[in-house]
This record gives C-alpha cells, sequence and structure tokens, in this order.
C-alpha cells in the first residue's frame, strides 16, 4: 500500500495560498487523480489555507500555516491548521454566506464540506484552528500504469 507523508509550513501571506494550491497539485499528479477530483482537492485546500489567512490572523502576516497531507492506499488526509483568533460558533462559521470579513462570500466551509468525504474543523477561541478533510480517491482509469 502506497503511503505519502508532506507537510509544510508557510507564512501568513495571502499569496502563499497558491503555494498550497500548487502542492495540491503536484499530490494529485502523483496519484493520477482525474482532472474534476483534482480541481475539488485544490479549491478544497486553498479555502482551508485562505480560512486561516483571512479569518484566523486577519491578514497578519506575522503567522505562520500548516498543511499536513497524508496518503494511505487511496485515501488523502488533509490537515490544515493556524494559530490564530479560533473560531467561537463552528456551527455559524459552517453555514452558507456566513463569514467574518463583509468582503467574503462565506463559502469556504460550504466547498470543503461538499469536496471531500468528510470534514472537522477544531478551534479553541485565542489559540487557532484545525480543518481536517479526507477523500477516498482512484486513479484516472486512463493514465493508471
Amino acid at each position: 500500500m502506497k503511503t505519502n507523508r508532506l507537510s509544510l509550513t508557510f507564512t501568513s501571506l495571502p499569496e502563499n495560498v497558491l503555494i498550497a494550491r500548487m502542492l495540491a497539485s503536484s499530490v494529485g499528479a502523483q496519484l493520477d487523480l482525474p482532472m474534476n477530483d483534482l480541481e475539488e482537492l485544490k479549491v478544497a485546500i486553498s479555502e482551508a489555507v485562505s480560512n486561516a489567512i483571512i479569518h484566523g490572523y486577519a491578514n497578519n502576516p506575522d503567522h505562520t500555516v500548516t498543511v499536513d497531507i497524508d496518503i494511505v492506499g487511496d485515501i488523502i488526509t488533509v490537515r490544515v491548521s493556524d494559530t490564530g483568533c479560533g473560531i467561537e460558533d463552528i456551527p455559524q462559521a459552517m453555514q452558507a454566506s456566513f463569514s467574518t470579513d463583509p468582503e467574503r462570500m462565506g463559502l469556504g466551509f460550504v466547498f470543503m464540506k461538499s469536496f471531500m468525504d468528510s470534514l472537522d474543523v477544531a478551534s479553541e477561541p485565542g489559540r487557532g484552528t484545525t480543518v481536517l478533510m479526507t477523500k477516498t480517491y482512484h486513479s484516472s482509469p486512463q493514465t493508471s500504469h
């Protein structure tokens, strides 16, 4: 059974969301994911990272975000964590259109939940948030070896 673990910690700069997307792309290519699954993985990871930067740290670039990706067989587990302000009311934060930033659409958790098999959010106000997502994937039949 194929296993792999990747961990990336980066500064909470908005442009680093692209780095997280590139990591997701690399993982997807390694697993021969179909294009649709790859796009969904990239969106789920980038939404979690964006939430950490925008909401967890209020766009303060003096912090870090960590993305851990574990691949065991055909299951990908993604953990995105920050040490930001935390979430007071997780069920409320997960509602469509809820956002602490009026400029945002509030669909990040909605996308994560719809694109992944499971979504778990653990948060403690003043201590940070960890988003844990899993998805079972199957390699693309056209490109399997």
